[in-house]
């Protein structure tokens, strides 16, 4: 007998009675326990044989998703700003793989190499699908916007059907529902970055990767693994930070598998399917994609005045934003949840249940709550704070919200009646999406933006579709080299905005090579003294003449300049072959090089110098095959263009014709080891004679390629070695340094 006597305990049938109002199947219970109607109850058993049932559902799916697209489509029309920074670059991005893909005009297309060289930073998945969208819905910023749709639906999917593995079809539902109504998630939707296809994949790979690590017989098949899999890899290929999501539960479900003797292979198979599909681009981007890693992480933070990793406001940060991004509403049944369970607990505080199902953490729910646990503490414990990074982990969040909201839905329906429980439910949906219409619509920019697509079509029409790169002074918002490249690029054009001119010194290379530039007068969102600086200078010089000028917001006035037909731009062409030939001098001839390249990928943005180059070091090479002008000029475009194979070439030819110089033997060495060839770099140093093995970089690296290629004994010698290398490439540095500044002009 139940012992709480003021509320009797619920009823085997009218447990049953509610099972089928939920649409469930499940096994008669034959004795009432003294426990909450809260508890836990036992999975039901999904009903797939009523094939309408489960396309209902779908519909019911699909209704929903549209509803959203249409809500999100309608303010995008509304709103008139233009994509900023990062947006324009993923737009950017998404529009160089649609066109290496041949599905976007113009359709140049490339190899295998040239489809990574697209994707330097951050992994290429997101931007191949996007831009295959794009193909088919244009490649405007709004039109570009419809990918964002597909990883919604995603998503949406996603959420839905991990929610129907937990409860049931109705509560899948809940869940797919209160997604869309999330405000952080609203504005992703409409926001043109990565973090909602980050959201859709890595929600994916946590919920494949829970079927799989679930006990036997309904987890441990093969299937399960490979799907698991390839959506872990498919997460990581879109953004690096998926790693924050699915490191603690992959590491969880590994040592899981690894104890039990039927998952040990499984484990194995699953990782090695992992890294083949991830080790294509890694190793042809691994070098640009630490330093953007490093940048984005480390020195963003430090820019941004971040606080310390353990301090508490880092460990509380997104603890604290939780509120603006779920919104009022959404939360408020997890609160009356608990308050309810604990008086519940209060009034049967007395009885045993006999079973323990309330105490007792099924399998699925404690899956779901250690894979949210491990994605908040992991993207807590990341230096650069931004509450974006954390709507990854908010999916999650929301099935377990739904799951409070399911509670009280019951605890109503058994107290009053199910009328009641819907008329709460629907009202408080109705107020989490009015909340929600409410904050998106805050969001809206009704005034005119900067005249970006305006300048880059009067461009368009002075240089067609000739690769064109236009210099952007400014730094704003919806004013900066990025959204200028988004609108140059529209409908076939090559119009790529670049920023140069920050630093003083960069001023005489601008003024000398450059041939569009884009200044703006007023506030241009930067407080760069130097930045104001180039623009006065470019005002007065005698070799630009301004071509139009466009009204801004503030008064301000967006003006374009190009570089008169009598004052014409030496070629880089020159001074190219003389920086490739100095690097035979090792360290003194890098430096040079090292300062000049990046300027010069800013004024040429398509490396057309590149293609001029090497046409006329290959002309060279067939009237004299031992020209090291030549020679050095190839190897040094190659390096640039990450072609370690071709690279590797042109240094062991000029390795063999200067036999007594160590420093194509020094670069023909670093080559391998960056393309992951330690074997090959090891023996071409042992075959270097003893003389110049003597040479500390060449020492080095020596010990480098001895470590990589398994040879641990040689750890304790490379302990020495690579200090005393670093060293002496720092004297030979300071040393060019100082006679660059001793010589007489």
């Amino acid at each position: 007998m139940c012992q709480n006597t003021e509320r009797p305990c619920l009823h085997p049938e009218s447990r049953k009675t509610l099972y089928a109002l939920s649409g469930w199947t499940t096994p008669v219970q034959t004795s009432p326990e003294c426990t909450s109607p809260l508890e836990t109850l036992p999975r039901p058993r999904l009903d797939f044989g009523d094939r309408w049932r489960a396309l209902g559902w779908w519909a019911a799916l699909a209704a929903l998703w549209a509803l959203a697209t249409m809500a999100d489509r309608a303010w995008l029309a509304l709103d008139q700003r233009l994509p900023s920074w990062d947006q324009a670059d993923y737009l950017n991005s998404a529009l160089d793989h649609g066109r290496a893909l041949g599905l976007i005009h113009p359709g140049s297309g490339g190899d295998w190499l040239a489809l990574l060289d697209l994707s330097p930073k951050i992994p290429p998945l997101a931007s191949l699908v996007n831009g295959t969208v794009m193909a088919i819905a244009g490649d405007s910023p709004d039109q570009a916007s419809w990918a964002l749709a597909v990883w919604q639906a995603l998503l949406l999917v996603v959420v839905a059907l991990w929610g129907r593995q937990l409860l049931g079809r109705s509560f899948g539902l809940l869940c797919a529902t209160a997604l869309v109504l999330v405000p952080a998630l609203v504005h992703l939707r409409v926001d043109f970055t990565l973090d909602l296809p980050l959201a859709a994949c890595a929600t994916l790979a946590l919920w494949l990767l829970g079927r799989w690590q679930a006990p036997e017989p309904a987890g441990g098949g093969w299937g399960q693994l490979l799907a698991a899999s390839l959506a872990m890899a498919a997460a990581l290929l879109v953004k690096q930070s998926a790693l924050l999501l699915l490191l603690g539960p992959a590491l969880w479900a590994a040592a899981d598998g690894l104890r039990r003797r039927r998952r040990r292979l499984q484990v194995l198979v699953g990782g090695g399917v992992i890294l083949a599909l991830l080790v294509p681009w890694l190793q042809h981007n691994w070098i640009t994609t630490l330093g953007g890693t490093n940048r984005a992480v480390l020195e963003s933070a430090a820019a941004e005045g971040d606080p310390p990793v353990l301090s508490w406001a880092s460990l509380t940060w997104y603890l604290r934003g939780l509120p603006v991004q779920l919104g009022p509403v959404l939360p408020l049944p997890a609160l009356a949840y608990v308050l309810v369970r604990a008086a519940d607990a209060w009034r049967c505080r007395g009885g045993e249940p006999r079973d323990g199902g309330s105490s007792r953490l099924a399998h699925g729910w404690a899956w779901l709550l250690g894979c949210a646990f491990s994605g908040w503490l992991l993207t807590t414990l990341s230096p650069n704070k931004d509450l974006r990074y954390f709507t990854a982990v908010l999916p999650l969040l929301v099935i377990l919200l739904a799951r409070a909201w399911w509670e009280i839905g019951q605890w109503i329906q058994l107290r009053w009646g199910r009328p009641w429980a819907w008329v709460l439910l629907l009202t408080g949906l109705a107020g989490a999406a009015s909340q929600a219409v409410t904050a998106a619509s805050a969001l809206i920019q009704i005034k005119d933006p900067a005249p970006v697509a305006a300048v880059t079509r009067r461009l368009r029409a002075l240089v067609g579709d000739q690769p064109t790169t236009l210099l952007v002074v400014p730094g704003h918002p919806e004013l900066n080299e990025q959204t200028v490249t988004t609108f140059g690029r529209l409908s076939g054009g090559q119009i790529e905005g670049r920023r140069l001119g920050r630093a003083r010194r960069e001023h005489p290379l601008v003024l000398e090579r450059s041939s569009w530039i884009l200044l703006a007068t007023g506030d241009q969102g930067t407080d760069r003294p130097f930045s104001r600086e180039l623009s006065h200078r470019v005002r007065a010089d005698g070799r630009f003449e301004r071509v139009e000028d466009w009204p801004w917001s503030e008064g301000r006035r967006v003006e374009l300049w190009k570089r008169r037909p009598s004052a014409t731009a030496v070629p880089f062409d020159d001074d190219f072959i003389r920086l490739a030939r100095g690097m035979e001098r090792g360290p003194e001839g890098l430096g040079p090089v090292f300062a000049r390249i990046g300027a010069e990928h800013q004024l040429d943005a398509h490396f057309l110098y590149q293609e001029r180059v090497r046409a006329r070091a290959l002309a060279r090479l067939r009237e004299r095959p031992d020209d090291a002008d030549a020679l050095w000029s190839l190897a040094l475009v190659a390096t640039l263009r990450n072609r370690p194979v071709e690279a590797h070439q042109w240094y062991s030819t000029l390795q063999r014709l200067q036999p007594t110089n160590p420093w194509p033997l020094a670069y023909r060495s670093v080559v391998l080891l960056a393309s992951w060839n330690p074997v090959g770099a090891q023996a071409a140093l042992r075959d270097a004679p003893l003389a110049m093995r003597r040479n500390p970089v060449i020492h080095a690296l020596t010990d480098v390629s001895d470590v990589l290629s398994g040879r641990l004994d040689r750890l304790a010698g490379l302990r020495g070695s690579l200090p005393e290398a670093i060293a002496d490439v720092k004297r030979r540095l300071e040393g060019a340094r100082l006679q660059t500044r001793t010589k007489p002009p």
